[in-house]
């Protein structure tokens, strides 16, 4: 049976090997998105990370609380291998 495709408002009848090479593209688009939804988790982290560099300098002594939020963003992308697992990720709270 013939699939069609909305391509910009068009319905378009792909031939046999237009849909293997789109179902191709699905699948590789589809396979990428744990490792998409991993690298957005750990930009935000390294943003969060970012904005308090300044405190883990030589010449200041970090808090313990400090400490413990800015160990608990560097282990927060431990475990995330799915897209669900990476969107449900909960931010530790900047002390």
């Amino acid at each position: 049976m013939p699939r069609f495709h909305n391509i910009n408002g068009v319905s378009v009848q792909f031939t046999a090997e237009e849909e293997t090479a789109r179902d191709a593209e699905e699948k590789a688009v589809a396979d990428a998105a744990p490792a998409r939804a991993l690298a957005d988790l750990r930009s935000k982290r390294n943003r969060l990370l970012a904005e308090t560099d300044y405190l883990a300098l030589s010449d200041n002594t970090l808090s313990d609380d400090m400490k413990t939020y800015r160990q608990n963003l560097r282990d927060l992308p431990a475990g995330k291998d799915t897209v669900a697992k990476c969107n449900d990720a909960v931010f530790p709270t900047k002390p």
